[in-house]
């Protein structure tokens, strides 16, 4: 089966040569001009990649990016004629995969997402340790060799959030967007307390390894490394 790529641009012409390119390069290509029906078509079809614009009718693709990232990890290759350095960084602070800007050529495009695809197989490939976390959504808990922590709902999308992302500062912004998608105002006192919480029953699991770090004035990040010591 073809790999499945949604196109989200709102110049027809331009969508159709990205679409055309694609095809010729092996990928079932799909193509959707209004950022309103971006959500239900990934949710539904589920696809390899998206090339997400940042102007769009109906939500922004930054919006659409920030609401993909709480359902899915699709690879997002962020395209826009918005080259300002604030642009480019709220793209990466977002978690998009690449970020392409205007003028492009179609094949750049299509060697970008061939590269952002064969990097995610990499991945997918490398064996995980016996060490690594589990997480239960359904359960709502963390398993750790045989034995598991119960998560509130807050504590478990707040791991998730942090795991997706070994190594990386997770900005609080971000981790506020997630756990809170309904953008209710919070204070970074809030996800603190949370991440001190959560903090103490990883503790439970892995004991004198501190897991969660603090990056002064940035964020968190989830230490993988910590859970070979």
């Amino acid at each position: 089966m073809k790999p499945k790529i949604l196109v989200v641009e709102d110049e027809p012409t331009l969508a159709e040569v990205l679409c055309d390119y694609l095809a010729a390069s092996g990928f079932d290509a799909h193509s959707l001009a209004d950022g309103n029906q971006v959500i239900a078509w990934v949710q539904q079809h589920q696809p390899a990649a998206v090339t997400l614009d940042v102007m769009l009718p109906g939500k922004d693709g930054f919006q659409l990016l920030k609401e993909i990232r709480q359902f899915s990890q699709v690879p997002v290759l962020m395209i826009s004629a918005r080259v300002d350095e604030i642009d480019r960084l709220l793209g990466l602070e977002l978690h998009a995969d690449d970020y392409i800007c205007k003028p492009f050529s179609a094949r750049e495009v299509v060697a970008r997402i061939k590269t952002v695809l064969r990097r995610q197989q990499q991945m997918a490939e490398i064996p995980a340790p016996a060490t690594t976390f589990i997480l239960d959504r359904e359960r709502l808990c963390v398993r750790l060799r045989e034995q598991e922590q119960t998560l509130t709902q807050v504590e478990f999308e707040l791991l998730a959030c942090l795991m997706a992302r070994p190594g990386r500062i997770v900005s609080r912004s971000h981790l506020m967007d997630t756990i809170y998608p309904d953008r209710r105002i919070v204070s970074d006192r809030t996800i603190d307390s949370h991440v001190k919480k959560l903090r103490k029953k990883l503790a439970l699991l892995q004991p004198e390894t501190e897991l969660i770090g603090s990056i002064y004035g940035a964020g968190y990040k989830f230490d993988d490394s910590a859970l070979s010591r």
